[in-house]
């Protein structure tokens, strides 16, 4: 009888309950993952702002150099292509100016986001810390910029003498839902390219596509009969959510669906690559 209790115990499981417990393992420690790093905020937030004064260390501007660029680039695009285009520049400048800082906002997070685990090799190897801190970490640093930059906005609005209402209001949720969207488009861009080294420049390409197909420096209405073109077009409603309401007008329902839909895609690739292969971040970087 205890020979054979014995040869039970010896007697390997079922590939099926091997699989599921592993799985339901790396859930699980991936879900910590998330709430750990939720959890250590002060850490990520000296370290996100920590990279900004270490990037525009001893300048005099400091970040505000980026708002200086950004402004001048508003400012002199606006008035050629609102003369090219035939478009008042009272109504073509402010649609420029919040399509280009949302646009800096969510490229920013796909062209960095390659890097977002090997430039962190020091803390990574020899730090225990949750790999969501530098997720967490790179996102805040983007917040910060972007606000800086939202700066000229209130120049544009009170040049122009836009006043958007309660309506702006909407772009706060927006905004929450663009920075969780980069966030986890961060997590699988991150640890693909820890992977695979070439993934980053090729994102950086495709970014630059990308851009000029994307209603940004041009308005939909030019397209005419072909307005599918922006329709199909994520990226699109990605902006259009933010600055249909710093604009004062209430973006469709089209939009909004849209919106939703990418960002159950995201939250569905990131758990699926971050439960999938968080263990290997160490060995990849």
């Amino acid at each position: 009888m205890s020979s054979t209790l014995e040869a039970i115990g010896r007697k390997p499981l079922p590939p099926a309950l091997v699989t599921r417990g592993g799985t339901q393992r790396s859930v699980a420690t991936a879900l910590a993952d998330v709430a750990d790093g939720a959890a250590v905020w002060r850490l990520w937030g000296r370290m996100g702002w920590n990279d900004i004064l270490q990037r525009y260390r001893r300048s005099l501007l400091g970040p505000f150099w980026l708002t200086a660029s950004m402004a001048v680039m508003v400012v002199s695009l606006g008035v050629i292509y609102a003369e090219l285009f035939k478009t008042p520049i009272d109504d073509f400048l402010p649609f420029l100016c919040v399509g280009l800082l949302v646009w800096n906002l969510m490229a920013s997070f796909m062209t960095e986001g390659g890097a977002i685990f090997t430039t962190s090799e020091s803390y990574i190897k020899q730090i225990r810390l949750p790999y969501s801190v530098y997720v967490y970490r790179s996102a805040w640093s983007k917040l910060i910029i972007f606000a800086h930059n939202f700066v000229i906005y209130f120049g544009v609005v009170i040049y122009f003498q836009i006043w958007p209402g309660a309506v702006g209001l909407l772009a706060i949720p927006a905004l929450t839902v663009i920075i969780l969207n980069g966030a986890l488009a961060t997590v699988y861009i991150g640890i693909l390219s820890a992977r695979f080294r070439d993934i980053p420049q090729l994102i950086g390409s495709v970014v630059q596509i990308i851009f000029f197909i994307t209603p940004i420096m041009w308005k939909p209405s030019l397209l005419s009969h072909r307005s599918y073109i922006a329709d199909f077009n994520p990226f699109y409603h990605l902006v259009e959510v933010i600055r249909g309401p710093l604009l004062g007008s209430i973006p469709s329902a089209t939009n909004y669906l849209v919106v939703l839909l990418i960002t159950a895609l995201n939250l569905a690739l990131a758990a699926l690559v971050f439960t999938r292969f968080r263990s290997r971040i160490a060995y990849w970087i």
